[in-house]
């Protein structure tokens, strides 16, 4: 093993604002694992830390076939030991480098991929364990019981960077679609990255590839920049969303490209009777510059695993090309929770099949022990200055039978509807309440024309405080 590189002279991604740390509902076992809420404020981690190491120090080989798994288990775990001397880097430099999943252990750390850089997840299914379910939902996605592992995952972390010269994770994932269409997997595939119950986290100038589910799923924690990250799928590949936030505080989501075969951005906060026990929404979320392709999918979705709640979700600027829908909602009877506060503003929609969609029918359940009593709460919705072409459909808006959907408000909206479907319905709305103004194709009778003398939708001019840090590129 080489020797490991001290007060290195790399400058990479460096973070020069304070962060204001998130004053989140979190259960009391994680809050006491993290700084206390109330506007504390906290130095900003930098990728510039006081030991660094390559992944080769430890015996890598970037050929594409060597296993690296002992060599990146090594790395860190060797790293970990300067967690509290100034924090430690991993360095991945050019190559190919296979390695089974890995762990983050240690806060104030950076994973940096150079420029052509791959790191390859292993396809040697022995390599990747049961790990227990996710609290907030009680039984693996796909399959009831546990879940394979994540390929990089992280718990209870401070002040962790995954960052990079747009550098390569790729999961190769088609080896698990495949084994998922033939019903050869005995639990839920993972996801490519998962940082769980941790704080200041800063995913920049990446490119994922090919997830076998999920790509990048921040739960349980708060204060997460996800920055000029590119994600890469199959249009046709399964349940390979982009970003989930999932039971999420201060999330900022900016300057990122996915081409996916399901939602480009899903919020999410747990899963019908363990997401209302466990308790912790997804919240003060901003989304900025955007573009998604999905054709089977979201540009945006909320839920429709909503049952801590969804509150404070802002995005603006935000474009997809060939995707079923832009902003998608999705519940059910027995979910719970609420999704309210939602302000979109800026979307450009090229062929789509609906602008709007929500649904009170998504009806997909953990067990049979959730509660039909537990209704969803879906209001204050606000969808402003969008341009919309090639479109089917202008809007589905369905919520639920004695429990509508309220408070929508729909401004400045164009929809230029495809020829084929100009003669069919534009707009199809049951159970739901709202507003509309200056719209076209006119919306449905279940939102009123509130005149174009009124004020538009809202969007809150106040930002969020995770909007002020500052993120400065790094150079060689």
């Amino acid at each position: 093993m080489g020797t490991i590189r001290t007060k290195r002279t790399l400058q990479v991604w460096k973070i020069v604002a304070l962060w204001t740390v998130a004053a989140a509902a979190l259960s009391s076992a994680a809050a006491a694992k993290r700084r206390a809420a109330g506007g504390e404020r906290a130095a900003a981690g930098s990728c510039a830390r006081a030991h660094a190491a390559s992944v080769e120090d430890f015996g890598a080989v970037g050929d594409g076939a060597t296993s690296n798994t002992a060599a990146f288990a090594a790395a860190v775990a060797h790293l970990a030991r300067f967690e509290s001397d100034g924090g430690a880097m991993l360095v991945v430099p050019p190559g190919r480098w296979l390695t089974g999943p890995f762990n983050i252990t240690c806060s104030h750390f950076t994973l940096f991929l150079h420029r052509h850089a791959v790191i390859l997840a292993s396809q040697n299914i022995s390599e990747w364990p049961a790990i227990d379910p996710l609290p907030s939902y009680g039984r693996g996605r796909d399959l009831p019981g546990p879940r394979y592992s994540n390929f990089i995952m992280g718990s209870n972390l401070t002040d962790v960077i995954i960052t990079g010269d747009n550098g390569t994770i790729d999961g190769q994932g088609k080896f698990w679609w495949d084994k998922f269409h033939k019903k050869e997997l005995d639990h839920t595939r993972g996801h490519l990255l998962e940082i769980m119950y941790s704080d200041h986290v800063l995913i920049s100038n990446l490119t994922f590839v090919d997830s076998p589910f999920w790509t990048i799923h921040p739960v349980y924690s708060s204060n997460v920049i996800i920055s000029g990250v590119t994600i890469l799928a199959p249009t046709d590949s399964p349940n390979t969303d982009g970003i989930d936030p999932d039971s999420c505080s201060y999330v900022r989501i900016e300057d990122c490209y996915i081409v996916s075969g399901d939602d480009c951005i899903a919020v999410k906060s747990g899963w019908d009777e363990y997401g209302i026990a466990f308790n912790m929404p997804s919240q003060h979320i901003v989304i900025k510059r955007l573009t998604c392709v999905s054709p089977t999918s979201s540009l945006i979705a909320l839920g429709s695993e909503m049952s801590g709640g969804i509150r404070d979700v802002r995005a603006e600027d935000v474009t997809a090309i060939n995707t079923e829908s832009g902003v998608r909602i999705k519940t059910s009877v027995g979910r719970g929770g609420f999704v309210r506060d939602v302000f979109v503003r800026g979307m450009t929609l090229h062929t789509m099949k609906w602008v709007f969609f929500m649904t009170g029918g998504y009806g997909q359940h953990p067990d049979d022990k959730y509660n039909p009593d537990a209704l969803p709460v879906i209001e204050d919705i606000h969808y402003s200055n969008a341009v919309a072409e090639n479109v089917s459909m202008v809007a589905s808006l369905d919520g639920i039978r004695g429990d509508p959907f309220t408070g929508i408000c729909i401004s400045n909206v164009t929809a230029g509807v495809t020829e084929l479907k100009k003669k069919k319905v534009q707009w199809n709305c049951t159970d739901v309440e709202g507003v509309w103004s200056d719209v076209a194709p006119r919306p449905c009778m279940s939102l009123r024309d509130k005149g174009t003398y009124e004020a538009p939708c809202k969007f809150p001019e106040e930002r969020l405080p995770i909007e002020s840090v500052e993120i400065n590129p790094c150079s060689f």
